[in-house]
Order: C-alpha cells, then structure tokens, then sequence
C-alpha cells in the first residue's frame, strides 16, 4: 500500500508511583534452573534488592503493567510488554506473538535481528515492501502513460502532484476507520481497493480525467492503510522498543525505493509497456493482501463495539484535542516541510553548479542515504534511552547544514551538506517512542493515520513553496532560508517539548524526567 497498550492514566505531569516490592514473591527458574530476568535479586534477610539493581522497567503502573523509565537499563531483553522475551512475546492485551519465543540476543546491535525474528512483523514487513514497489512502478507507469497520451508534460507532472494533496483528504475524513474495524480487515480491504484501482488503469481506452481521479483514490486510501499498519505494530511488537526499531525498517525500506526503485521501474519500461507495468503493480497489492491476511492475527477494533461511531472529522478532532498529541505531531511534520527544499530544487541547482544529469541523479539520491545511514546507525548502534536523550538535539540541528547553500557550493559539498543534514532524520526513533506511549490506545489507529497524511501534506506544500521563493530569491538563498527558518522552528518545538517536564505539561502520561538534561521520556 502506498507505506498497543493503552496508555498509561494519569494527568498531564503526572509521574507514574513505584508499587512496593513484594517480598513474598519466589525467583520463578527458567529452563536451566537460574532466576529469570523478570525478578529482582534479593537482599540476604529475603526482601528485593532497591529499585536501581533490579531488571529494567522497576516501576509499575497502578494496573500493575511496568512503565519505562528512560533513566532505567536498557530494555533490551525484555519483551516490550514487560515480560521474559525467551517465553514468550506478549502483546497488549496479553495474547502471545507468533515468533515471541525466540530468544532475544543482548544489546542494541541485535535489535533489528530482533523485530525480524518475529513472523507477524516479517509478513507486514514482506508486504510493505512488496506494495510500495508496486506504488513505485505505478508512478513511473502512470506518467509514462498520461505522456504518451496527451503529450504534455503539465498533465504528466500532475499525476505526481496529485498523490500528495488527497492524503490530507483521506487521512482528516476516514482516519476513524482505523480504530473502528479490525485492523487486518482494514488492511486487506485498502491493498483490494488499491488493486482495484490500478487494474482499471491498466484497461485500454481508459480517458486521462479518470486515469487521475484513480491516482487521487490512492492517495485518499493510503493514509488509512499507513496508519492502520504503524499502529498494528504496536500490537505486534508492543509499544516499547521493539515498535521503535520495526517502524524504523519500514522507513528505511521506503527511502531505500526512492534510490533504486525509480531505476528499475524506468529499465522496466524499456520492456513493457506502461499498461502492463501497471498490471505488475496490481498483483504486488494482491499479494500484499494476501499476506497480512494470513500471516497475522486477527484482533478485535481498538474502539470497541460500544463505542459511537465517529462523524467524518470526529476522529482528527478527538487526536488533536490532546496538546501532547499536537506538539508531538508537529514535532514530526514540521522538519519535512523545510527539507524537502532541496529535492524540490535539485533540477535547477544542478544546473546552476554545472552538475549534469549524474549530478542532479546524485543530489536527489543524497537525503535518502543520510537518512537511511542514521537510522541504521541510531537503531543498531544507541541504547533507546540514548536515541530518546538525542531525538530533540537532532531536531534542532538537522536543518543547519542547509546555511551552506548561501556560498552555492560544489556538487561534492552539496552532497556532503545533504547526507548529513539526513542523518538528522535519526531523531524520529526518539519521537515514535513518544508518540505510541502518549496516544491511548483506543485512538492510536486514527493518531497514526493523521500523522501520515500530515507528512505527505507537509512535503507537498513545502516543495510548492520552495518553487515560488526560488522564483525571486534563487535557489542558493531559498535553500538557506529554509535552513535558517526551519531550524528556528524546530528549536522553538524542542523548547515546548522540553518544558513538557514542568508539572501540567508533560507530554508522556507516564514519563519521569531526566536529571541530565531536563527532558522527558515523554
């Protein structure tokens, strides 16, 4: 497709109270007789050892489920939910994961081993990886064909232009049906909507005027189908870092296809005619479909039978009444909305500094291979509570390579500039950590639709403007002034959301702040 537990109660800036120990409890032996890791060592007259030497996740919420803390020990051999990962992976509500009783290796560089060894993630992760290969071929096809068409490359351009405006559309009036069905049904149903879609495409004689209303309907589809599948996640992995680290990969996936997959769908149409690339893309969303719907579980709708049934807006205005929720989504959009200048631009920077066509190839292959390089590094390298410690110090910083395009560099700075302003990128497995554990459960489906179709929308209106400022600044001075205008936009986020820590502020119902730096877990 084109790409939990509920959370803890409690007001905002309130910190989450330690139950006390229980010292009738006995150390459970695992297979080989030791004491598992769920239970704390014990002082010699019999009571547990203080909360500083025992397991992560010591302190628990009132319901008795254990609540992280971002100045414990690291999370990594515990399930997100609180339990033993070698017995068993639990999801929210207690069922067991397919895959969760494969040991858990120790450590940060094990984590992406980690959510792969687990079924139910490698089947969304195969379909997610087979569905935006089919969205790639598809946008490629679809121009090629409403070119040879018409012969305009207005109209041609367009059919790229529309897959960014209908996400908005999509995500605000059907972001309910995220949280209102179940979520393998309502992922099935968008991957046959979409096949359906395309395979009318694909039809000979089919006019232009319903060529691009078609291509709209994608756009409209895919922001339910993304947020229904990020906040599925969280019932595959848990809300801990596991999530952290599976929404990762699929990120990772989907910038490696801006490098290569435009590519090989342009050598694929050297092939096949633009009609029958389409029909490619109609059977990667089949299959897609067929996946998720048997390689994961069912699981009942997160808003529950009784609850009413949202109005076209009620969903986005029941995620955005929360001020938490607010911050933390524009924390997520608002970086987008300056860094895809550059890309926007690329055509005509390159002729400005005598690139070529190589060049111009190399400045839009050079955010994605930033991108791709700090998250690899922050997921596989950094402990969770350092990427959270991290997330708002990259937020701020991120934008600042774009200054150097006041002195319009060469292509071998440019490109430098580039990667390192998309390593900044990193800060968003901070954020996503934040974002499940501040977002209740019951509307976390419709949360995460928001969240994708605000990024889409952001992107589209970032590069439509970085078009008119060019137009009267030059490229040089549009691409610094995002730079410039963007960093003071994120810096002011990062003060809001560090000011989170101050009573009645908090964006994390259950966080407990960080002595060294001020900051919350959110």
């Amino acid at each position: 497709m084109p790409e939990d537990t509920t959370a803890p109660t409690g007001g905002q800036g309130s910190t989450i109270p330690a139950i006390p120990p229980r010292t009738h409890e006995r150390p459970r032996p695992d297979g080989d007789g030791e004491p598992t890791a769920t239970d704390a060592d014990r002082t010699p007259s019999g009571d547990r050892a203080p909360y500083a030497d025992r397991a992560p996740y010591a302190d628990r919420a009132p319901g008795g489920d254990r609540a992280p803390s971002g100045d414990q020990a690291p999370d990594a051999d515990r399930a997100p939910g609180g339990d033993r990962a070698p017995g068993g992976h639990r999801v929210p509500g207690g069922d067991r994961v397919l895959g969760g009783e494969a040991p858990a290796p120790a450590g940060a560089a094990g984590g992406y081993l980690r959510v792969l060894g687990i079924p139910e993630y490698r089947a969304v992760f195969l379909a997610h990886s087979l569905s935006l290969l089919g969205v790639v071929v598809s946008e490629i096809a679809l121009s090629v064909l409403v070119y040879d068409l018409t012969g305009s490359p207005l109209l041609s351009a367009l059919t790229f232009a529309v897959g960014f405006l209908p996400y908005l559309l999509g995500g605000t009036l059907f972001a309910g049906v995220a949280d209102r069905f179940p979520a393998r049904r309502v992922l099935v149903v968008c991957d046959l909507l979409c096949a359906a879609c395309v395979a009318v495409m694909a039809l000979p004689g089919t006019p232009i005027g319903l060529l691009l209303a078609l291509r709209c309907a994608l756009a409209v589809v895919s922001p339910v189908f993304q947020g229904t599948r990020m906040a599925t996640l969280a019932d595959v992995l848990g809300d801990g870092d596991l999530f952290v680290l599976g929404r990762s990969l699929l990120r990772i996936v989907s910038q490696s296809a801006l490098l290569v997959g435009y590519g090989c769908g342009g050598l694929l149409l050297t092939v096949l005619s633009p009609r029958h690339a389409l029909l490619i893309t109609v059977a990667t969303f089949l299959a897609s479909a067929l996946l998720l719907r048997l390689g994961t579980r069912r699981r009942p709708a997160r808003a529950g039978r009784g609850t009413p049934a949202d109005g076209p807006l009620t969903g986005a205005r029941r995620v955005l009444a929360d001020r938490r929720t607010r911050l933390l989504l524009l924390l997520f959009w608002a970086p987008p909305l300056f860094c895809v200048v550059p890309e926007a631009l690329a055509a005509p920077y390159a002729d400005r500094i005598g690139a070529g066509s190589t060049g111009l190839g190399l400045l839009m292959c050079a955010l994605p291979v930033g991108t791709i390089a700090g998250e690899l590094f922050a997921g596989a390298r950094l402990r969770p509570a350092t990427r959270e410690r991290v997330a708002l110090p990259l937020l701020c910083f991120m934008l600042l390579p774009y200054l150097g395009f006041a002195l319009a560099p060469g292509l071998g700075w440019t490109l430098c500039l580039l990667v390192l302003s998309g390593a900044g990128n990193a800060y968003t497995l901070g954020l996503d950590q934040w974002f499940v554990a501040a977002v209740p459960e019951e509307l976390r489906g419709r949360a995460m639709t928001l969240n994708t179709a605000g990024l889409m929308t952001v992107q589209g209106v970032g590069m439509a403007l970085a078009g008119v400022a060019a137009q009267f600044a030059g490229v040089p001075a549009t691409v610094a002034g995002a730079g410039l205008l963007g960093t003071l936009v994120c810096v002011l986020l990062a003060l809001s959301a560090r000011r989170g820590a101050a009573p009645g502020g908090a964006l994390r119902k259950n966080e407990r702040p960080k002595c060294e730096t001020g900051l919350t877990t959110m």
